[in-house]
């Protein structure tokens, strides 16, 4: 509880202070017009076309594969508590992530893809790859004795979700503001139906000692 505490507090005090920029026009504006066009300027067809594959990772029929497989893992294993965070952190996450950008209305660069008509604060993808593969990783993690194991999951699902913002960056759907603000919305979001499951879980258990994750829920995967 203390450390999902920690993240909702700190995720959620970074996507204010990004949103606060961006609507009073402050200095980050003039950084992210910068940082695209320097993009647009040196985009050359042979990166482009790995950064449309990066961006891939994160897609919409992506995530749905995603999601799917790691439903099914959970109801084999029986594991309902982490099945009922995954449904909310993914249902959830694309619900908030359209009332974003209905609320702050942020158009994309002026060279992005035509076909990308809403708005792009924050951005689509970057926001569901911080929830699913966010997701993944602290499922592995919680379930990974092995700190050097635990240490390597968490670099490659950030890596993951950087690469992915980069792409969207990079192919010119979105600002760099977009895409910090979709990690740190997702964070938070994240943090939130994690946090929630867990102290349900605590709750109808009646447990006084032990994660959610690594006591009960865990030890029946074993």
């Amino acid at each position: 509880f203390t450390i999902g505490a920690t993240l909702l507090i700190g995720s959620a005090w970074l996507f204010g202070g990004i949103a606060e920029d961006l609507i009073t026009g402050d200095p980050l504006v003039l950084i992210d017009a910068f940082i695209s066009e320097w993009l647009r300027s040196h985009t050359t067809p042979r990166f482009t076309r790995w950064m449309q594959y990066v961006s891939a990772l994160a897609s919409t029929s992506a995530v749905i594969i995603l999601t799917l497989i790691m439903a099914f893992v959970l109801l084999w294993k029986r594991l309902w508590y982490w099945l009922s965070g995954l449904v909310f952190a993914v249902a959830g996450g694309i619900i908030l992530n359209l009332l974003l950008k209905d609320l702050l209305g942020r158009a994309r660069p002026g060279w992005a893809d035509a076909a990308l008509a809403d708005a792009g604060f924050p951005s689509g993808h970057t926001m569901m790859a911080t929830l699913i593969y966010g997701f993944i990783a602290t499922y592995l993690i919680l379930g990974t004795r092995s700190w050097p194991a635990r240490f390597l999951i968490a670099l490659m699902a950030i890596a993951v979700i950087f690469l992915i913002a980069l792409s969207r960056l990079y192919l010119g759907a979105h600002y760099l503001s977009d895409v910090l603000g979709a990690m740190a919305a997702g964070m938070v979001w994240l943090t939130l139906c994690l946090t929630t499951v867990e102290i349900v879980y605590r709750y109808r258990t009646r447990s006084s000692s032990g994660a959610w994750c690594s006591t009960g829920q865990i030890k029946q995967s074993r």
